[in-house]
């Protein structure tokens, strides 16, 4: 119990902070942010593909975590590349 109440602190402390982080970001800075994101969003990929492939004894409620979080984390990674991607080409010279 105590451990749930432990984890449960470190989340709500978690997202608060984000949500202040985010605040106080300019928005000319969102894009820049989102695309260094990725790599956080990769290492959080490869996490959920180790934990889904662990049996463990939590096998299927692991599993469906896992597979939930790879979907998540993969949706997140494809948007950044799309936002970077279109922030890019507002740089390139018209021809």
């Amino acid at each position: 119990m105590e451990q749930l109440v432990l984890l449960l602190s470190l989340f709500a402390l978690a997202v608060f902070l984000g949500v202040e982080l985010i605040t106080k970001v300019p928005p000319t800075l969102h894009t820049p942010l989102m695309s260094g994101s990725n790599a956080i969003s990769g290492i959080t990929i490869v996490g959920a593909i180790v934990a889904t492939g662990s049996g463990g004894e939590a096998g299927v409620l692991v599993q469906l975590l896992g597979f939930v979080a790879i979907v998540l984390a993969t949706i997140n990674v494809i948007g950044g590349f799309l936002v970077t991607h279109r922030m890019l080409s507002m740089f390139k010279r018209r021809g």
